[in-house]
């Protein structure tokens, strides 16, 4: 049974038993001899509820012994058996409420969150244009069999692997291998699936099925790493123990010094661990409607303590530290006869018509002034383009192309090359832009108590540490495949946990899952890596990472503030308990006021966060 749906029996329980008690006053329908307890309907109809929810309870206990964990969910069976033996069925009933209470309050606030990614999740491939008899049949991927045509058209995604047969164009593989540079595939290349295609269509074989494809194999990586999940004990728990042994030891004693049995029940139900049950979860639902206010969907509780108490950060580099975008970064002349302007100027004017991404790039980023009109314009497949501007003859594109026998230009950036007049000319480099958020981020995340930032990425090392540099990096590990993020990130010491992993692409979706928190940078709607995620940042804008630990710690601080002030009180009250001037009902009704109190303290969670926590300040 779903959780909520006890939450929904217990409160039905308690209408029918008030309409028993005050409606129809019913009498009791019969004493055991044993206990010498009176039993009325209503008291038969709690009293069975409260077994059946204890057994389930005991159920849950067992299962997390068996795993090493210690809950307060022994606290609470103790109390209900013990309303049960004293015949305080409305106590018993109260002490239901708020343990059946909590779960669904925690259960509502992670299903609000994954009804908001949603809409996010809806980017995978599912339909491919097959080619029939030169007729475009749309099929579901995953009837696609080897050696089946495809059409991919501009902007599509790749269904399946496959390898090229007609046309050329670029393919944005960056979600993938983490490559921010497009890759120009031509007949006889390989084509992953996943990856995006430029501005031209494409006619594709299929050389593997859906299950067998690039996508579908990091889709594994994720499930095998969902399938071993790093254990972290929730922040209830950790005070379960003290204060069941505290709570134990004054009912015990209460028991001995006054020889009646009643007086430990008393206790106990002064005891019930509400406020444990309840604070956590008002907290952390204040806390992810306050994320969710600053464009951060968390899809549970626990990911809220976990980020608060984050030692680890670590990075994908393209689309997640970077635009994604590539800028000019170098104009390099071979001569001083040709300037930098005017070196651009022509290699902008001949790749104005162009479709490339490196071309529309080096056009966007050029003066409008310096790019002329060209004439004679002429493409040559995967190597560049050639015409005439003002009167000269301009190439533009590899090095290859453009001066067949200079000597190899070593460049650790994407690069285009020049020649004016059939002269090598010089060489323009571009890089993928970083967000220029990215440096306050990282400088802020140490300010929060960051211990180590990481970035890691299948980019080769020479654009990564420049990247790296840039931001305030050292820890910069490159050429990573996926299954080797993974292995990163486990390598991780126990001292530098928690793990928080952030990435934008498919090729991030396993390690966001194999870190202790995975948050994704959502705004692209990049499926595998949302669905893999703990959080979801659902604007393109890096510095919510900061926004979100300090919403965890604020959080965290109000909901320590809360158990451990509830758990002061509750501790006063057993005591007096002790004494025996608390009945076991006006116990219950001493409980409630203090889970109204937790409740009221747990709602300062969606106040603001202190300079401190948003790494404002040391």
């Amino acid at each position: 049974m779903k959780r909520h749906w006890k939450f929904i029996v217990v409160l039905i329980a308690g209408v029918i038993s008030l309409f028993f008690e005050f409606g129809i006053h019913a009498s009791t329908l019969f004493t055991t001899p044993l206990l010498k307890l009176q039993m009325n309907p209503q008291a038969i109809i709690i009293d069975i509820l409260g077994i059946w929810i204890s057994v389930l309870l005991l159920m849950e206990i067992f299962e997390d012994w068996k795993s090493g964990r210690y809950g307060v969910d022994i606290l609470a069976v103790i109390a209900i058996v013990s309303t049960i033996l004293i015949n305080n069925y409305w106590a018993e009933w109260m002490i239901l409420v708020m343990s059946t209470g909590g779960e669904t309050l925690e259960d509502y606030a992670t299903g609000q969150a994954s009804k908001e990614l949603r809409s996010l999740l809806n980017n995978t491939p599912r339909i491919a244009n097959k080619l029939v008899n030169g007729q475009i049949t749309e099929v579901k991927v995953n009837e696609l069999h080897i050696g089946d045509i495809v059409l991919i058209k501009p902007g599509q995604q790749v269904p399946v692997d496959g390898e090229i047969i007609k046309g050329t164009s670029s393919f944005d593989q960056s979600s993938l291998t983490g490559e921010s540079v497009p890759v120009t595939k031509k007949p006889g290349d390989n084509l992953m699936s996943g990856s995006v295609n430029g501005d031209v269509a494409v006619q594709m074989k299929v050389t593997k099925e859906a299950k067998d494809s690039e996508y579908q194999s990091i889709v594994a990586l994720v499930k095998s790493s969902q399938a071993q999940p790093a254990k972290f004990v929730k922040m209830a728990d950790r005070y379960a123990v003290p204060f069941t042994i505290i709570s134990l030891i004054i009912g015990g004693v209460a028991w001995a010094v006054s020889g009646d049995a009643t007086r430990f029940a008393e206790v106990m139900v002064v005891a019930s661990p509400c406020p444990l049950l309840i604070a956590a979860p008002v907290a952390l639902v204040s806390g992810m409607s306050s994320m969710s206010a600053h464009h951060i969907i968390v899809k549970s509780g626990p990911t809220l303590e976990k980020l608060a108490r984050a030692k680890t950060f670590a990075f994908d580099k393209t689309g997640t530290l970077t635009e994604n975008q590539l800028v000019v970064d170098q104009v390099v002349p071979a001569e001083e006869s040709v300037s930098k302007d005017e070196l651009q100027g022509l290699a902008a004017s001949v790749e104005q018509q162009s479709s490339h991404v490196i071309a529309g790039s080096l056009v966007k980023a050029t003066n409008k002034d310096l790019i002329k009109p060209v004439t004679d314009l002429k493409e040559t497949t995967a190597q560049g383009v050639e015409g005439n501007v003002d009167g000269k003859h301009v190439k533009v594109g590899k090095l290859k192309f453009v001066a067949p026998d200079h000597e190899k230009i070593d460049v650790n950036s994407t690069a285009v090359f020049v020649s004016i007049d059939n002269q090598f000319a010089g060489y323009i480099t571009l890089m993928d832009e970083m967000r220029p958020e990215t440096p306050d981020t990282i400088a802020k995340l140490k300010r929060q108590g960051a211990q180590d930032i990481m970035m890691l990425t299948g980019d080769h090392k020479a654009v990564a540490e420049r990247v790296g540099n840039k931001a305030g990096i050292t820890d910069i590990r490159a050429d990573l495949l996926p299954s080797e993020k993974i292995k990163a990130i486990k390598g991780v010491p126990k001292n530098l946990r928690p793990v928080v992993m952030t990435g934008d692409g498919v090729n991030d979706a396993p390690s966001l899952t194999a870190a202790d928190v995975g948050i994704a940078m959502g705004a692209k709607g990049a499926t595998a890596a949302s669905e893999s995620a703990d959080a979801v940042i659902m604007v393109n804008d890096l510095s919510k990472i900061n926004d979100a630990v300090a919403i965890s710690k604020h959080t965290m601080k109000v909901a320590n503030v809360d158990v451990l002030t509830a758990i002061g009180v509750v501790i006063l009250i057993e005591l007096i308990a002790f004494t025996g001037v608390i009945p076991a009902f006006w116990g219950a009704i001493l409980q409630e006021v203090v889970d109204m109190i937790t409740i009221s303290l747990g709602l300062l969670a969606k106040t603001t966060p202190s300079k401190k926590q948003f790494g404002l300040e040391e």
